[in-house]
């Protein structure tokens, strides 16, 4: 044997044979026994770990990105810290935004991203579906997303009870901002007028909203009630994501019966999809310069650190225990158990979109990192993802849901209002329908808060007793709206790979020809920076 190096020879005394160690070139080590009468045995044993300049380099080459990533995570830490006590003086929003411009610009540049994506990958993705097919996926991942958002708010109202963190009154809580004049029927009817967009372009900027206009003072010098106010209709600079996703699903859905005839159309929405993908993955090589100006930004914006001591740091303490509880225990189980599989690979491949999502604290915008780090790293189908992902970023807001949950009994526990039984269940289901309601942008759940408020009888207003540690919240409820939206899609992937095998075995007959929406991977790897 040519590659094998004799490296001892041992006479084990105990059972009078001699044992012969050899090693091949990859390490892998075989035990040869031989015995007195000239009988031998072989035992593989443990590879031997070998360090050499090329493997450390390769493996450096190979984590590159997630090491640069922490490193700017870090490093914006850092930089925040020096910034912010290097002088006496308070920064002032204009030295901030300076701070802050570079990461400002990466994040123009992900949102920038983000209607491509959204179009093109639940087109190409859905269109490229068996309509029952796309039935089964659809179904599996809406359920799997009403499940951990129902879990997600049982869980977060089980904490605040418990913990209790509003116990005593509001002396010590400083107000930040106001309240939206709303109603609860009012945010319902918005949501349901976003999902249909009178105009597709407007939509990709725009978000319609009521606005309710005070009437004058009576006699008494009192307002009426909300319900009787002027009502105006607004648009405000804010991306209705929900109309998109519903004009690519009914398009997807339009080109998958057409068959042949749409395949042109279908093709262009493919190629729209993979062009914005190589465009993700040269803005993945930026972003550890990106996330740390942003850091160091956020770590300026902070205005007291003593902000999270009292009431408002068990609020906070309570919210951030709940969403690791959920994040990092309860749907690794769920996915534990469905798929018979350890998510810990999975969960450590999607790292990247987890910081990204703590960054810009917004799933919308970490769509692009999610796409890259589930097709490239988890290997999960594209016409998974690209049909569940964004469906996932607009419905599935297990952060948020848990955060509304907490905020509102937070406040009711504030003003030393108790709550029934039948109030708790009221604020499940709101705090439900409202994380659906709230947009993949950032602080969206602000506005929906108002909806839960306004079932227990709080006034809008209170919203602002927590808007102090809000911008933190944020980006941890963001970090694990974007953690399930991933699991979620690793799930489906697992219930559906039979389905896909049997519509790929389709794809390879003429008589119904697909698209297979597979990414070049060569391609990817050469167009990266």
């Amino acid at each position: 044997m040519d590659n094998e190096i004799y490296q001892e020879d041992e006479i084990c005394v105990a059972d009078a044979k001699v044992r012969k160690r050899q090693e091949d070139n990859s390490g892998q080590q075989t035990v040869v026994w031989t015995s007195p009468d000239g009988r031998t045995t072989t035992s593989m044993g443990r590879p031997r770990v070998q360090f050499n300049p090329e493997s450390i380099k390769g493996c450096m080459k190979k984590h590159l990105l997630p090491i640069l990533t922490i490193s700017g995570v870090v490093g914006g830490v850092v930089l925040g810290l020096i910034l912010r006590y290097v002088r006496t003086d308070t920064w002032s929003k204009r030295e901030i935004m300076y701070v802050g411009y570079i990461g400002e610009l990466f994040l123009r540049a992900l949102k920038a991203l983000i209607i491509p994506l959204i179009v093109s990958s639940l087109v190409s993705a859905i269109g490229s579906l068996d309509l029952s097919l796309s039935t089964k996926i659809g179904l599996r991942a809406v359920g799997y997303y009403m499940t951990t958002t129902v879990s997600a708010v049982i869980l977060g109202i089980i904490l605040v009870v418990s913990i209790h963190p509003g116990q005593g009154d509001d002396e010590g809580i400083t107000r930040v901002g106001a309240g939206r004049n709303i109603t609860t029927v009012d945010l319902l009817m918005d949501l349901v007028r976003n999902i249909f967009p009178p105009n597709l372009v407007q939509a990709s900027f725009e978000t319609y909203r009521t606005k309710l206009v005070p009437p004058k003072l009576d006699v008494n010098d009192t307002l009426p009630p909300k319900e009787e106010w002027d009502i105006e209709g607004e648009y405000t600079a804010a991306l209705n994501i929900m109309g998109m996703v519903m004009f690519a699903t009914a398009l997807g859905l339009s080109l998958s019966r057409l068959g042949h005839k749409g395949k042109p159309l279908l093709d262009v929405f493919q190629s729209l999809s993979d062009a914005s993908m190589v465009i993700t993955s040269w803005l993945i090589w930026i972003s550890p310069l990106g996330i740390l100006f942003l850091v160091a930004a956020m770590m300026l914006e902070m205005e007291d650190f003593s902000v999270m001591l009292g009431q408002l740091g068990r609020y906070f303490c309570t919210v951030l225990l709940g969403i690791f509880i959920h994040g990092f225990i309860i749907l690794p189980s769920i996915y534990t158990v469905l798929t018979r599989k350890l998510p810990f690979r999975f969960l450590a491949n999607m790292f990247q979109a987890y910081i990204t999502a703590f960054a810009t604290a917004s799933s919308s915008g970490t769509l692009p990192v999610t796409f890259q780090c589930l097709e490239e790293k988890n290997n999960i189908d594209p016409r998974v993802t690209r049909f569940v992902i964004p469906i996932g970023a607009t419905i599935n807001m297990d952060g948020t849901a848990l955060y509304e949950a907490v905020a509102a009994i937070f406040i009711s526990q504030v003003r030393a209002i108790p709550l029934s039984i039948g109030q708790i269940i009221a604020v499940s289901i709101t705090a439900t329908a409202a994380a659906i309601g709230a947009a993949g942008i950032p602080q969206a759940g602000l506005v929906t808060m108002v909806m839960v408020l306004d079932v227990v009888g709080l006034p809008a207003e209170d919203v602002t007793l927590i808007i102090a540690v809000d911008w933190l919240l944020d980006r941890f409820r963001t970090m694990i709206n974007v953690l399930g939206d991933s699991i979620g899609a690793g799930l489906v992937y697992e219930l559906s790979k039979k389905e896909l095998e049997q519509l790929g075995n389709v794809n390879a007959n003429g008589d119904v020809e697909r698209p297979s929406n597979e990414i070049n991977m060569d391609a990817l790897e050469s167009s990266k920076m």
